[in-house]
């Protein structure tokens, strides 16, 4: 049957196996941590070079250094910009909510913070924007560090450009290797359900549904603001950029239900990269805007960050003014920018943020542990849909987007669609 061999419908099938498992048999589902764990494992070990090669490869098709420099400050200024609103959003949804408002600290299920509070206090947000100069490009790649990754791309993309003829030996090489790397990847990609399925599995056998119960109100609120900020702040981008929010997310629809099963945007990374030049983005600011992006365009982990923050102040009865607030979204303005590159990022990033306001018991973070996996998913969902979205729009102010390439896709997309409909 056609329909069992499409990756979209194996992944789906994979997600509710996957919760499935976990609640009927909890110890079982959280043995299958490994199955998404290795998954996720094999598409991080092959992010540094294809994104070092898709810059490369990208700058030197640019062939002009004032355009490097040009792509990336638009990048940074919308990032910065929608980031803004999706915090600002965030704080507002849970004033009007007030997801803590009567519930008992005391009879919520509380964990281990130590871990997360003890990281936030050893990080340095200085050291942070100098550690993106590394000190060693090879340990660069094997810690498979992003932003270090990036910024060692763009230097060699524009060395390479200055050689001119002499370095297209080196570029025919490098333009071989990215296609190894692509096919690499598609074979990884077969086991997405597989991984998508050992995810969901461990999250629910570990976490249990139970644990959603008490704290229903700020999962409703986080994905209701989600859900607010991508189909009316985004949709109202696409429409300014003239495209469809719609059409873009039936068209990464595989990616979005393989982050829901992992719980990670990094697993879909070089797909993502792949897909958006498929969708008529130029390959340089392909290479440029999504790996920024995945650092300094954390949309979704902005509007939860903004949320928890003021649920805590709720829960503790804290009546913050609106000075205070405001210094919330300046903090978080600056410490958000570190949630994707440290481990347990969303808790440090928010132990860090409340030791800077001062006001909130940072002990209140062990309320969020139960119900933050189950939040994980929406955060990384929202962020990958928005770097998309800032591929595109950096694409369309650049001239730089090919519009026949991007209707055929579209073409291609309904195709497809309507040849899955008469399969079922």
């Amino acid at each position: 049957m056609k329909l069992l061999k499409n990756m979209t419908f194996q992944v789906i099938i994979a997600i509710i196996l996957g919760v499935l498992v976990g609640a009927l048999w909890p110890s079982i589902g959280q043995e299958m941590k490994p199955l998404g764990d290795t998954f996720i494992k094999m598409i991080k070990m092959i992010i540094a070079p294809i994104i070092f090669l898709t810059i490369v490869l990208g700058i030197a098709s640019m062939g002009n250094m004032k355009k490097v420099g040009r792509v990336g400050g638009k990048a940074i200024i919308y990032f910065e910009i929608v980031t803004t609103f999706a915090l600002i959003i965030g704080i507002m949804v849970a004033n009007v909510v007030k997801p803590g408002a009567g519930l008992d600290p005391s009879k919520l299920q509380k964990g281990n913070i130590n871990q997360y509070v003890e990281s936030a206090k050893q990080m340095d947000w200085v050291e942070f924007f100098t550690h993106i100069v590394p000190s060693n490009v090879v340990d660069a790649f094997a810690k498979g560090d992003i932003l270090q990754v990036l910024f060692f791309s763009i230097l060699f993309g524009c060395a390479l450009t200055f050689l001119g003829k002499a370095g297209e030996p080196i570029l025919k090489f490098l333009d071989l290797s990215s296609k190894i790397f692509f096919k690499i990847l598609g074979f990884i990609m077969k086991l997405a359900p597989i991984g998508a399925f050992g995810g969901m599995a461990f999250s629910i056998g570990k976490y249990g549904l139970a644990t959603l119960i008490p704290l229903s109100k700020l999962m409703f609120s986080v994905y209701m603001t989600m859900f607010l900020f991508v189909f009316v702040v985004l949709n109202i981008i696409c429409k300014m950029y003239g495209f469809s929010l719609w059409n873009y997310l039936k068209y990464i629809k595989q990616e979005l239900l393989i982050v829901l099963g992992t719980s990670s945007s990094e697993s879909v990374l070089p797909n993502m990269m792949r897909k958006m030049e498929k969708y008529g983005c130029e390959k340089s600011v392909v290479g440029l805007v999504i790996p920024t992006g995945y650092s300094f365009n954390l949309d979704g982990t902005t509007i939860y960050l903004s949320m928890a923050v003021i649920f805590l102040a709720q829960v503790f009865h804290v009546d913050l003014s609106l000075t205070q607030q405001l210094t919330i979204i300046a903090i978080l303005l600056l410490t958000s920018k570190g949630a994707a590159a440290v481990t347990g990022g969303g808790f440090i990033v928010l132990a860090s943020t409340l030791a800077s306001l001062n006001v909130i018991p940072i002990e209140g973070l062990a309320l969020l542990i139960g119900v933050d996996r189950f939040m994980s998913e929406g955060r990384a969902i929202v962020n990958l849909i928005g770097n998309g979205i800032a591929t595109l729009v950096v694409s369309k102010n650049e001239n730089a987007f090919d519009q026949a390439k991007h209707n055929e896709a579209v073409v291609q997309l309904n195709y497809k669609q309507q040849e899955e409909s008469l399969t079922a």
